[in-house]
């Protein structure tokens, strides 16, 4: 994987689309982690058009559960340690 988001903060919004549109375009191989309020970007349909691209989109369970509560998640549900796996495949990873 060329590169990895990794989304912590609500308000990432504004950055997250623009560089996945950006990687999309430039046949970029990307992830997605969203941890932390993070998660809460996965309620907005933009994102979630954006995360079409992706490789793998994973949202923190524990993150997930406090946030949104028992709401479905719409991507993959993983861990920290799904966090480690994805930076350690990535050749560089963005944290928004």
């Amino acid at each position: 994987m060329d590169l990895l988001i990794l989304v912590t903060h609500p308000g990432a919004g504004p950055l997250f689309g623009p560089l996945a549109r950006a990687c999309n375009r430039a046949g970029i191989e990307w992830g997605a982690f969203f941890t932390g309020e993070g998660v809460r970007l996965l309620r907005e349909p933009a994102v979630l058009d954006e995360l079409g691209g992706a490789g793998r989109a994973v949202a923190c369970l524990d993150s997930w559960r406090h946030c949104m509560g028992e709401d479905p998640c719409p991507v993959e549900s993983g861990s920290q340690t799904d966090s480690s796996a994805l930076a350690g495949r990535a050749r560089r990873v963005v944290p928004l």
